[in-house]
Parts: structure tokens; C-alpha cells; sequence
């Protein structure tokens, strides 16, 4: 389903193999949390999708795994940024910005962390949504208002 719902989108994306249930399974032991279902079951069909320009559109499990467990622990980060403890990155712009699931309070919603200004806000109701929106608008800046 996902597969086909991209290649709908944009005809040029990339997929990886998919991964399996037991890497979720070690990727959330690591993480310590689960991660969203609508995420789990796309990483099943392909571990990462590349998006125009070669972005990483949603990135492949370990890098998910290694990124924020990053952001969560690194003290570089807490002094410089607001806590993350309530994001789930997993993917970017390719130009710094971050795209991350709402975990506290969960809900399906996708926020842009801007790193330049450390601003978080809304940009897509789902995953679906956040795909439509980043593969079809054409850019890497398809989230700026």
C-alpha cells in the first residue's frame, strides 16, 4: 500500500528493502518507545523512501534509531534547543530541517522542527498526508509557509 500510494504521488521515488518485524521489535527495544503504526507498517514494505532531489524523504530504521536517541541525549542539544523528548524524527529536507510524529501527546500529526530557529510546527495530518505533501510539491522547502 505504500509503495503504490508514492509511486502515485511521484513516479520517481526510491524504496529500500523492507525490514522485518523483528528489527522493529530491537529498533523500539533501543528507543525505548513504540513507533507510530502507520510508520512501522511503511518501513515493512521499504525501509526509507527517497524523495526528488535524492532527500530522505522518510529515513531507513537505523537511522531513525541513531538520530533520536541523538537528539534525545546529546547535552550539546539540550543546551541549545527546546527538549525533544516529545518528537519522533524520521525524516528531513536534506537542508537541516527535521520531520518528526507528536509522541507526547501521541497523535498521528507531523511537525517541521526548523533548526535554524528551533521552531516546531505543524505541516501534515498523517504520514499519507505528510507523502503527498513532500513528494508532489517538488521542492525541498515544500513546508515553508
Amino acid at each position: 500500500m505504500w509503495r503504490q500510494t508514492a509511486l502515485q504521488i511521484f513516479p520517481g521515488v526510491g524504496f529500500r528493502e523492507p525490514v522485518h518485524d523483528a528489527q522493529l521489535a530491537e529498533a523500539e527495544r533501543r528507543l525505548g518507545r513504540d513507533l507510530p503504526a502507520e510508520l512501522q507498517h511503511m518501513l515493512l514494505e521499504s525501509n526509507g523512501v527517497i524523495g526528488p532531489t535524492a532527500v530522505d524523504t522518510v529515513w531507513a530504521l537505523d537511522q531513525i534509531v541513531e538520530r533520536n536517541r541523538l537528539f534525545w541525549s546529546d547535552p550539546s542539544f539540550a543546551q541549545l534547543y527546546m527538549s525533544f523528548d516529545a518528537l519522533l524524527f524520521f525524516g528531513d529536507n536534506g537542508g537541516g530541517d527535521h520531520f518528526a510524529f507528536v509522541q507526547r501527546p501521541q497523535r498521528p500529526d507531523i511537525f517541521v522542527w526548523e533548526h535554524e530557529s528551533d521552531s516546531r510546527r505543524w505541516v501534515a495530518g498523517d504520514l499519507r498526508d505528510y507523502l503527498m505533501r513532500s513528494l508532489r510539491e517538488g521542492g525541498d522547502d515544500w513546508y515553508q509557509l
